[in-house]
C-alpha cells in the first residue's frame, strides 16, 4: 500500500527527516514512536502534502502511484487521511454540509455520482454510532466550542465517513481521558479492515493497547532507528528514549 524510500524533508533550512524508509501493506497497523522533535508528525505531514516541508531527496508510493506527485487533496482522493493533533475549528461551516462536500469531491474525482442526501443522512447515523458522537454535535460548526476529546472524536467519525485506505492519526490519544480515548480506539478498530491499514503517532502505550499494532517503529533524529513488535512500544514505557542512542539500528 504505502512505501517510503530514504525520504528527506525540511521546512526552511531545517532537515528533520533524514532518510525514512517505511512499508505498510493491506490490513496492517504500524505505531511511530519518538521523542519530541524526532519527525513524527513531519512525516505525517508529507505524506499528505503540507506545503510548507519540502522533499529534498527519496521517494514515496501509494497504491504504486508516485505520491509526492500528487497534490493534497488527489491523495485525499486516492484515500489517504490525517487526523490532526490539534483539530482546527471551522466557525460558519456544519459538519453536514462539510462531510457531504468532502464525500461527493471524493466521488467526483472517481467519476462517480454526488451521494443522494438519504444516503448521506443514513450512512452518517451508522458512522456516528462508531465513535458515539451525539447528533447535536454533528449539527453544529465543524468543531466549533467541542471539547479536546470531542475534537479527537469528531475527527475518527470524518475517518468513518470518508472510509481511506490509510488512515495517520497523528496523536490522536493527546488530552484524552480514559473514557475518550476507550471511544476514539473502539471507532478505529470497528473500521480497520483486512484492505485498509493504520498509521499511529503517539508518545505512550496507553492508546496502543487499545489499538494493537503489528509494528512498532522508532522514529529518532529524522530517522527510523529500531522496529519491532508491540513490545517495543512497553519497553519504550519501562525505559524511555535514552537507550535508544546507545543501541544499534535494527
Amino acid at each position: 500500500m504505502l512505501e517510503v524510500r530514504n525520504l528527506h524533508a525540511r521546512i526552511g533550512d531545517k532537515e528533520i527527516l533524514k532518510g525514512i524508509d517505511l512499508v505498510i501493506n493491506d490490513g496492517e497497523t504500524h505505531a511511530i514512536m519518538g521523542p519530541n522533535g524526532s519527525g513524527k508528525s513531519t512525516l505525517s505531514a508529507v505524506l499528505v502534502g503540507n506545503p510548507l516541508y519540502e522533499v529534498t531527496e527519496g521517494e514515496a508510493h501509494f497504491n504504486g502511484k508516485d505520491l509526492l506527485a500528487m497534490k493534497p487533496e488527489e491523495r485525499a482522493h486516492e484515500g489517504l487521511f490525517l487526523s490532526f493533533q490539534y483539530p482546527v475549528e471551522i466557525p460558519g461551516v456544519s459538519m453536514t454540509n462539510f462531510m457531504k462536500a468532502a464525500i461527493n469531491e471524493r466521488r467526483k474525482a472517481q467519476g462517480l455520482e454526488p451521494m443522494k442526501t438519504a444516503d448521506f443522512i443514513k450512512m452518517m447515523r451508522e458512522k456516528r454510532k462508531i465513535v458515539e458522537l451525539d447528533q447535536k454535535l454533528a449539527n453544529r460548526s465543524v468543531n466549533e466550542g467541542f471539547s479536546g476529546g470531542e475534537k479527537k472524536r469528531n475527527e475518527i467519525f470524518q475517518m468513518a465517513m470518508l472510509e481511506p485506505r490509510l488512515a495517520i492519526l497523528d496523536e490522536t490519544d493527546s488530552g484524552l481521558d480514559v473514557d475518550a480515548m476507550r471511544i476514539v480506539a473502539e471507532g478505529v478498530n470497528k473500521l480497520m479492515t483486512s484492505e485498509t491499514s493504520c498509521i499511529v503517532i503517539t508518545h505512550y502505550d496507553r492508546l496502543l493497547e487499545m489499538i494493537r499494532p503489528q509494528f512498532v517503529h522508532i522514529l529518532y533524529q529524522g530517522r527510523i532507528v529500531k522496529t519491532g513488535g508491540p513490545e517495543l512500544a512497553v519497553e519504550i514505557q519501562e525505559k524511555g528514549y535514552d537507550w535508544i542512542k546507545q543501541s544499534p539500528l535494527s
